[in-house]
């Protein structure tokens, strides 16, 4: 799929073509209107001369006997002219090398001189422009005069160069002036996107000014209004979930102290009994993790309060707490020991992942802490089955679990890794989750170094 160019990029290209467009018709216009006048200029005064020089060459005619080449001769045509006599259909010039010079001649030009019509044309003449003016004269003679214009041409040349660095230097200055145009333009939109940016990060505060932009202002209080309400009903649903789950603290800690009971008589309990409470006690601590998460869940918003943290070492405590060995954890080289970020955040995602590859995921195989792309990185890999592709963005949502059969038997809240999800996106991270090189899954979280 191609993909279509942004809207800076559009004006941009828009001014450039634009200030193309306009500078190549001014130029073409230019050109043709200044090669124009001075063609016009050249043919007049290549006329005059002639008309002059015909009158001298008349007069040099008239001697008995009539000498062609010296009428010729008494001519001044300098450099760029070189003039030549049609006599009873001969030829006369007065320099050698003429023969070229005649074959170029346009016979068109000769029909009309013949017909006692004084003609002008354009040629060229061993690939220089000239101009070829034909005057009658008396009875069978023509005087035949070609101008070349070697410095005209070289003149137009280099107006077309002109014009051109023009038309290239308008180009460049229209793109730059749709550049800027566009940002110009384009700065609401980014001072809207980087509010919507720290509002999904959690600061709910931001707002934007109304009287900055004021043509925007409809706009501005609009988005206002909207952050409000997200704001207020995110607070309502946040404290609904926070009041809902302490209020069954305790009587769910009531249920957990009589299911502890019933677990310690259970050696004095028929076996149908003795089950049925086990079952109790399991659902009762599975309520408890379900509780102390949704609580987790409903200040997961609030911002990451960051500090100085030795992130290996707390790793290397919450593998030994769940009776892993300590040197899972590993550390790239040139690795940060202390990490600028929220311990209480950093210790439930590495505890999450940590009980996530243990339950569901066949155990822990390795834990990683390492720094790259100016970020830092935590990776734990499991020896379980993986994560289908399909699920890997949906894994992070709350309430899901992976497919029956695909990530251990299904048990657990659903609720672990969104909240390393929200955790990470409470840093300005994100997690995500890959294949591991040999089996089994790859849960990675990415958190951008703050320095200390």
């Amino acid at each position: 799929m191609i993909r279509r160019p942004g809207l800076r990029a559009r004006v941009t290209a828009g001014f450039a073509v634009g200030a193309l467009g306009a500078s190549t018709v001014v130029g073409v216009l230019s050109y043709q209107l200044t090669e124009r006048f001075l063609l016009a200029e050249r043919e007049a005064s290549a006329v005059r001369a002639v008309a002059q020089d015909a009158r001298i060459v008349a007069a040099g005619l008239d001697a008995e006997p009539p000498d062609a080449l010296a009428a010729l001769s008494s001519l001044d045509t300098g450099p760029n002219r070189r003039a030549l006599i049609r006599r009873d259909g001969r030829w006369y010039s007065s320099k050698a090398d003429t023969a070229n010079t005649i074959e170029d001649i346009p016979v068109e030009l000769v029909g009309l001189a013949e017909q006692g019509r004084p003609a002008i044309q354009r040629v060229r003449v061993a690939g220089t422009p000239a101009m070829v003016v034909a005057m009658p004269l008396s009875g069978d003679t023509y005087l035949y005069e070609v101008d070349f214009m070697r410095e005209l041409d070289r003149s137009l040349k280099v107006l077309a160069l002109v014009l051109t660095m023009v038309a290239a230097v308008t180009t460049g200055a229209g793109a730059l002036l749709g550049s800027w145009a566009a940002r110009r333009v384009l700065r609401p939109l980014t001072s809207i996107a980087d509010a919507a940016r720290e509002i999904a990060a959690g600061d709910h505060s931001t707002r934007l000014d109304p009287a900055a932009e004021p043509e925007l202002e409809r706009l501005t209080t609009s988005f206002n209004l909207m952050v409000d309400q997200l704001s207020r009903r995110m607070e309502r649903d946040r404290r609904f979930a926070a009041d809902v789950s302490h209020e069954l603290r305790s009587p769910l800690q009531t249920l957990a102290n009589a299911a502890s009971v019933l677990a310690r008589r259970r050696a004095h309990l028929d076996q149908r009994t003795a089950t049925a409470a086990a079952l109790l006690a399991e659902e009762v601590a599975r309520f408890q993790v379900l509780v102390t998460d949704l609580i987790e869940l409903s200040r997961s918003d609030r911002h990451a309060d960051r500090a100085a943290v030795d992130v290996p070492a707390l790793a290397r405590r919450l593998c030994q707490a769940r009776g892993l060995p300590p040197d899972l954890v590993g550390t790239a080289p040139a690795t940060d020991a202390i990490w600028q970020v929220d311990r209480r955040r950093i210790e439930q995602i590495l505890a999450n992942l940590l009980d996530n590859a243990q339950r569901h995921g066949g155990g822990v195989v390795a834990v990683r802490l390492a720094r790259r792309d100016g970020a830092y990185l935590i990776q734990v890999d499991d020896d379980g089955p993986g994560v289908s592709p399909d699920d890997r963005e949906a894994i992070f949502d709350r309430f899901v679990r992976g497919r029956s059969g695909a990530r251990g038997d299904g048990d657990g809240t659903g609720l672990g890794l969104a909240l390393v999800a929200q955790h990470a996106e409470a840093h300005g991270g994100r997690a995500g989750v890959a294949d591991r090189p040999g089996g089994g899954a790859r849960f990675e979280v990415v958190l951008p170094r703050v320095p200390s």
